[in-house]
């Protein structure tokens, strides 16, 4: 578990530093294909020092409210609150934050920078379609993210992937609407052209990459909290039924995006109109049978008959 924790700092580190460069380099290529020039790199520099303490400090928040997710008390919701409660002693946790989502689509995620500053959401489907048992296995799995420092990592990555998408699309909508022929009209030259090129490339590319930065930090991480959170429970099949009834849901989530869809327990994105078989190679999800079949095999041999 420590080595874990320890991996998942580091990784936070170098996501940062990953994404800060990705950021300089667009800028440094936006600013040599247009009339700002290379100096344009150090407000690419700046930016990416702010958005960085922005994502560290206050990512959980946006994404909260991105979700539409609202704080509850356990006088409002008595249950999850007291079964988030005793995971986290289970687990040897502060009690996170308890946030729900007013949506029929049952779905689960965990968000925050560390154990302290922390939160658990879960939507209204997921708590009516759940059995307790299954509900118990979701918060698991979500207080296995917290305890791994997982929620850092991966709350991050929304802020820092958002923000590298917004860049590259205002650069193509500048490029777009006569911005960079006005450059050339001041005399660029073939090396301008060469420039702008690369630049509309990388504004191109800069997305991919970042989404497959965001794939790569989420799909081995779903395989690893199930794990943790079965220990939590001691049963698995809780979990392994939850999962199943959740991927046979078909109710999309309403507040889902493609910014926040690697935070949730399954994906989200199921029955919306980008979710076909081109979007399954980008998906943020291991598959639910795989993940199934990895519980069932933790338990014990007469249990499962």
């Amino acid at each position: 578990m420590y080595n874990r924790i320890a991996q998942n700092v580091r990784r936070t580190w170098l996501l940062m530093l990953v994404f800060s460069l990705l950021l300089m380099a667009l800028a440094y290529a936006i600013g040599e294909a247009t009339r700002w020039g290379w100096e344009v790199v150090f407000i690419g520099f700046a930016l990416a020092v702010a958005v960085n303490l922005y994502g560290y400090y206050h990512s959980d928040r946006l994404t909260l409210a991105l979700s539409g997710a609202r704080p509850v008390t356990k006088a409002e919701e008595p249950d999850f609150y007291n079964l988030v409660e005793n995971t986290a002693i289970a687990a040897g946790l502060p009690t996170p934050a308890v946030y729900v989502i007013e949506d029929s689509a049952p779905n689960a995620f965990a968000t925050g920078r560390d154990p302290q500053h922390s939160a658990i959401v879960a939507t209204r489907g997921l708590l009516d379609k759940l059995q307790k048992v299954e509900l118990e296995g979701v918060v698991a799995h979500e207080m296995s993210h917290v305890k791994n420092y997982d929620i850092r990592l991966m709350t991050i990555a929304v802020i820092l992937a958002g923000m590298v998408v917004l860049v590259s699309d205002l650069f193509l909508r500048w490029t777009f609407w006569g911005g960079a022929g006005r450059r050339r009209e001041r005399g660029g030259g073939q090396a301008q052209v060469i420039l702008l090129v690369m630049a509309l490339v990388l504004a191109i590319l800069a997305p991919l990459a970042a989404t497959l930065l965001r794939l790569a930090i989420s799909r081995r991480r779903e395989f690893l909290a199930d794990a943790d959170g079965a220990l939590l429970t001691r049963y698995p099949e809780g979990l392994a039924r939850a999962l199943e009834k959740l991927d046979a849901d078909e109710e999309p989530l309403e507040a889902a995006n493609k910014a926040t869809a690697h935070l949730y327990i399954v994906s989200p994105l199921k029955g919306h109109p980008a979710h076909g078989r081109l979007a399954l190679l980008f998906d943020t999800h291991p598959p639910i049978e795989e993940r199934v079949a990895a519980l069932r095999s933790m338990m014990e041999p007469e249990t499962r008959g």
